[in-house]
């Protein structure tokens, strides 16, 4: 259940540039978590949210308070649960019932998280290890094995500090040790028909 619940936490950062789309009028089981997600939200001390990642799991805490109206919701909706994409689209019209009922709740945590979306500093963690390979599954991954003796893959996405040595000679950096900066991101993937978070990479320096 928990896993499903994850995709809901989306419509916070997509509700304010969906609002004004068409939507369908929402069904009893639809109003009624609306309404039992509204109350919840009431008891919260909002004034003490003020970012993104607080207001995710403050909302995130509020849907799991009902999570047995969920599976009637989906049959209300006529979607599959293990469906993320189709759930994420629930979510969504969910957040859009709750703006319309004038939640003032629910506004004022939409508000706070907008406020603080672009300010908020990206996690970003290291990892050791040396190279071993670029597999090319869509986009580039650079796979190391760190002293564990654990092969690990990192995300080549777009342009960072060292990209550059792997264009030119990468069969040069074989067993070279790096270091690896990175951000997780959450992608979509069709494929799996499903939402998994990713290591990004930033940058990496050799050692």
């Amino acid at each position: 259940m928990k896993k499903y619940l994850i995709v809901f936490t989306a419509i916070l950062t997509l509700i304010i540039t969906t609002a004004k789309s068409q939507t369908v009028t929402p069904g009893p089981v639809e109003r009624r978590l609306a309404d039992s997600i509204c109350s919840s939200l009431s008891k919260l001390d909002l004034s003490k949210i003020t970012t993104k990642s607080e207001a995710v799991k403050a909302y995130t805490s509020c849907v799991m308070a009902h999570a047995d109206m969920l599976p009637d919701l989906a049959a209300e909706k006529k979607v599959d649960m293990t469906d993320q994409a189709a759930m994420r689209l629930v979510g969504i019209e969910l957040g859009k019932d709750l703006m319309k009922q004038n939640c003032k709740y629910f506004l004022q945590l939409s508000t706070a998280m907008a406020k603080n979306e672009d300010s908020e500093e990206t996690a970003t963690s290291s990892t050791l290890g040396t190279f071993k390979r670029i597999d090319l599954k869509g986009f580039n991954y650079i796979v190391i094995k760190d002293d564990q003796d654990t092969e690990k893959s990192f995300l080549w996405f777009g342009n960072f500090p060292g990209s550059e040595k792997f264009i030119k000679t990468p069969a040069l950096l074989l067993n070279k040790k790096l270091k690896i900066t990175w951000a997780p991101k959450e992608v979509y993937m069709p494929e799996a028909k499903g939402y998994y978070t990713i290591k990004e990479i930033l940058r990496i320096d050799f050692l």
